[in-house]
Parts: C-alpha cells; structure tokens; sequence
C-alpha cells in the first residue's frame, strides 16, 4: 500500500524540525505535484509525496561528509516506520546520485529536477525587494540559469534532466513557479 500524503507528513514532521529544511520539502512537494498533474495525473499525491520525503533523512546523516549516505537514510527511516514501497525508496535516492541509484523512471528524473529548481526559485526570489515568488518572472530565471555563478549550489545539469521525462524545460519552470506561488504563504515567499 502506496503511502499517504497524511502519512507521510507525519514522519516528515516527526524526523525534521528545521524550518527551513521543512519549507523546502513543502516546495519539492508541490512542484512534484505540478509536474505529475502533466506526466502522471493518476499519480499526483504519490509524486507529492516522493517530493515531502525526498530529504527525510536531511537531519540525521552526515550528508556533508558522506554524500552517499544522503537518500538510503531516508529509506532506513522509513522501512523503520513500517513502509515498503521500493519505487519511493529508490525515487529518493536517486535525487542524490551519489546515493549509488542512477534516475531511470520519470518520477526520478521529475524529484532529480525539483529538488534544485525548488532551492534556485527561492533564491531568485530572494533577490527582489519584496522577496515574493509572485515576482519572479519567466525569463528572470533563464537568465539567472545561465549565470553559473548565481546560485552555485544548485545544480543545472539535475534541473534540466526534467526534459528525460519528455517535459521541456520552460514548461518546467512555469511549472515550478506556479507551484510555489501556490505555496507561497507556508514557505516564506
């Protein structure tokens, strides 16, 4: 049985106490959900919940130090709360290649994406005066992509492996940034 979106904010919310860290599963999960509306719409709250879950384990592996234990913490956590759902487990980590799980399926490619444009969004808000998401235009982020400098930490090559799902990148970003406008209030934008 497929976990819930109750569910699984439950054991978000009991392994993770960083706000911070909460407001950016919150992103993931609801770019997730966007980008499942167009590739998997029968499978939207499951996409959602791959995004809440995908860094679970954020607070409890020295992701720093040891990249690879980032993604099988989180299904050790999980498999520990009773959950058995291998596509979730490897959908989790395959958002941090490292982990060892390489994205091959749709769902992967989707949260390898999301993760990073969801950080990257956030940052060009980041940079208006008034630090809304509403603010951020379309070609605001092209041009911010293409500046490797801004935003280092967010990976590009991870953003535009969405277009492996069949999705084209623009459409990916008014995806993402629909989603989080949608969010906008409960992550702080």
């Amino acid at each position: 049985m497929a976990v819930t979106r109750d569910q699984a904010y439950e054991i978000l919310h009991k392994y993770m106490e960083g706000e911070r860290y909460l407001e950016h599963s919150y992103a993931v999960e609801a770019i997730m959900r966007g980008v499942a509306e167009k590739l998997a719409p029968e499978e939207v709250e499951y996409w959602g919940v791959v995004g809440l879950l995908h860094d679970l384990d954020e607070e409890h592996c020295e992701w720093k130090e040891h990249p690879e234990t980032h993604g099988p913490t989180s299904v050790e956590i999980l498999k520990k709360e009773g959950i058995d759902d291998p596509v979730l487990f490897d959908a989790i980590c395959a958002h941090n290649p490292e982990s060892g799980v390489k994205a091959k399926t749709k769902l992967q490619y989707a949260v390898l994406a999301s993760d990073p444009m969801s950080g990257f969004l956030k940052a060009i808000a980041q940079i208006y005066p008034d630090k809304k998401i509403a603010s951020v235009k379309h070609k605001s982020v092209l041009k911010r992509f293409r500046e490797q400098r801004f935003a280092a930490g967010a990976n590009r090559d991870y953003m535009e492996a969405i277009e492996f799902t069949g999705m084209d990148f623009d459409e990916f970003i008014d995806i993402a940034l629909e989603a989080m406008r949608g969010i906008a209030d409960r992550i702080g934008l």
